[in-house]
Formats: C-alpha cells, structure tokens, sequence
C-alpha cells in the first residue's frame, strides 16, 4: 500500500506541475455556477434555481465533460511513460507492475475528486448563499450526484489505463481515446434509440433494453441520478427511464464493474508487454 501511495502522490504532483488539477478544477466550478445562476430560467425563478434543476443539469454536464476528461489525462499514463524512457527507470525500483498501474490509478482518480467535489460544490454553496429553500432529500441527491460523477470519472479513467496499455504509441492512444469517447457518450445512445424506434417493442422487451443499457457506463450513471426529478428535463436515453427499472444497486454495482474489468485488464496486459 505505501508503494501505491507513494505513485499516485506522484501523478498528483505531477498534475500539480502541469496545472491539470487547477485547470479541471476551475472549469468544473466555473460550469457548474453557470448552470446553478442561469439554469432556473426554464423553471421562471430568479437567480440560482432549485437544487433539483441543478442536480439535473450537472448530471448532465458530467456525462460529456467528465469522461473527456479522464481519458485526456490517463491515455498515455503507460504508453507515455514508456515513449519517454521514465517507466523504464520506474520499474527498476522494487516495484511491480500492477502496483504502478494502481498507484497511477489513484493519484488519477483523486485528482477527477478533487475536482469534482470543488468545482461542484461550488454550486451548492452558490445555492446556499441565495437563500432558496431545498428539501433535505435533494441535498442527498446532490451528494449522491458528486458521488456518482467521481465513480463515473473513475470508470473512464480505467478505460484510458486499458487503451494506454494496449497501443504502442501516444497518438493511437489519444485517438482511441477520443473514438471510445465519441462512441459511448454519443453514438451507442443515438444508435440504441435508432433501434427502438425500428423495433416498435416487438422484439426488445424491458429485461433486455436494462441488458443493454448495463453496456454503457455513461447510461448507468445517467440512470442513477433520475431518482426523484422529472426524467422530461433530461435528453437522450433518460426518457428511458420512465420504462426502465434496474435498482439503484444493480445501477452502482454495474458502475463498480466498469472500473474494475478494464483497470484488470490493463494491469495484465501491462504485465505481459515487453518495455
């Protein structure tokens, strides 16, 4: 544990020396008072709207931006450091391969936190200050978004460490990156409608619609932050929500599966490669 401790504290100062953590974090806040002073409008409110609405729209927000963001600083956490000689010298101390990718996984993961949780808790302390009254139950909800968005950050970091360990030059990996990026943010959900509409529920029953949604981590997340809000303000595959009911467990433990399945795999395969 010391030695995997002692890499992420690495990863966090080296994304302290290249501003990746100041940068995140003041897009994130910056964003995220945007969305919490200029969000009401729909709802006809003054200044900051409901935490519902906020809830809502950063919820929506993490689904792009976040994932983004983990691949942009975990695609070349290994195929990186080995074009630059550093894992190499690394790798010479008394130290195993899986232990590195864990460490580089946890000082990733905590910077994504550390990010997430100022830049967003931003809005909640913005909507606090207003004044505006706020059920105690949607305070939760918020709490279990910032949760939510860190697991889903954490997901796609691991995506990044399994491309990063697969591809034998930077530029592959960043390419692949941003396909996996496109693929699950965008198209599986544009191409999954597509099919619903042809297949007018002759065919696709419920059980296997929830299957289908359990193959993209950015729907699962997505899914988990509908509890209590109107699914109308939500676009995209949350108008599934309504017809669709996993659990809430069956929500987080299919998010827990997508971090760990690619981030073991990213260690075998790192340890089978050849430096």
């Amino acid at each position: 544990m010391r030695t995997i401790a002692i890499i992420a504290a690495k990863e966090i100062q080296e994304g302290l020396r290249n501003r990746w953590v100041l940068a995140t974090t003041l897009l994130l806040a910056a964003l995220a008072l945007s969305l919490t002073f200029l969000g009401s409008a729909p709802t006809g409110n003054v200044g900051a709207g409901a935490l519902d609405v906020v809830v809502v729209s950063l919820s929506s927000l993490s689904i792009f931006l976040l994932p983004l963001i983990a691949l942009l600083i975990s695609h070349d956490a290994v195929v990186g450091e080995m074009e630059r000689g550093t894992m190499i010298l690394l790798l010479s101390y008394p130290v195993g391969r899986g232990q590195v990718i864990l460490g580089k996984f946890v000082g990733h993961v905590l910077i994504l936190a550390f990010a997430t949780l100022i830049g967003y808790g931003a809005a909640g302390v913005a909507l606090s200050l207003t004044g505006a009254a706020t059920l105690t139950a949607s305070w939760l909800a918020f709490g279990a978004m910032l949760g939510t968005s860190i697991m889903l950050g954490a997901v796609f970091v691991a995506i990044g460490y399994l491309i990063s360990s697969l591809v034998r030059d930077r530029g592959t990996a960043a390419g692949l990156s941003i396909g996996v990026w496109l693929i699950m943010v965008l198209v599986f959900d544009m191409a999954l409608l597509g099919l619903l509409v042809v297949d007018q529920g002759r065919t696709i029953s419920g059980a296997t619609l929830n299957a289908l949604l359990f193959l993209n981590p950015t729907d699962l997340y997505r899914l988990t932050n509908l509890s209590g809000f109107n699914v109308s303000q939500f676009s995209g595959m949350a108008g599934l929500a309504g017809s669709t009911h996993p659990g809430l467990v069956a929500l987080l433990l299919g998010l827990g599966a997508w971090i760990v399945v690619p981030l073991a795999l990213s260690m075998l395969s790192f340890a089978r490669r050849e430096l």
